[in-house]
């Protein structure tokens, strides 16, 4: 497989209106989203607020992200993308932001819950693992 600009590699655009990216699909299988050509990278910003359906402690809240990131490398991807991820997450935006340039993660959204690695490959983060819910009992 070429890069999608080589005469070898058969690719065509398309536009998911759904999500306001445009792909250019490469195979069946393989869709790489394309940058916007302002300037490129989407800036790091932290998710919205939000609510967990229960209140949670904090260490309720540290477990489901320890289990999130346990697991999240045996659903694909690549374990060096995970691990940028993770450390992305869990530092402040600027560092994030300078975490995910070196590591070449895309964003398709800029709270980093859909990102794609230069392979084209999706990873997802859940809200929990980016930020705390407004209902959070915290500990004593």
């Amino acid at each position: 497989m070429g890069c999608a600009g080589s005469s070898q590699a058969k690719a065509e655009g398309k536009r998911d209106s759904n999500l306001g990216t445009y792909y250019i699909i490469v195979s069946t299988t393989l869709m790489m989203p394309v940058l916007p050509m302002t300037g490129g990278v989407k800036q790091v910003k932290k998710p919205r607020s939000w609510k967990h359906p229960q209140p949670i402690t904090i260490s309720q809240l540290f477990q489901l992200r320890e289990e999130f990131w346990d697991t999240a490398p045996h659903y694909g991807g690549r374990k060096e993308i995970w691990d940028a991820l993770r450390a992305a997450a869990e530092a402040d935006p600027k560092l994030s932001q300078v975490i995910v340039e070196s590591a070449g993660i895309i964003l398709q959204n800029p709270d980093m819950t859909v990102c794609f690695d230069e392979r084209g490959a999706r990873y997802e983060l859940p809200t929990y693992v980016l930020s705390e819910p407004k209902n959070l009992i915290r500990d004593s």
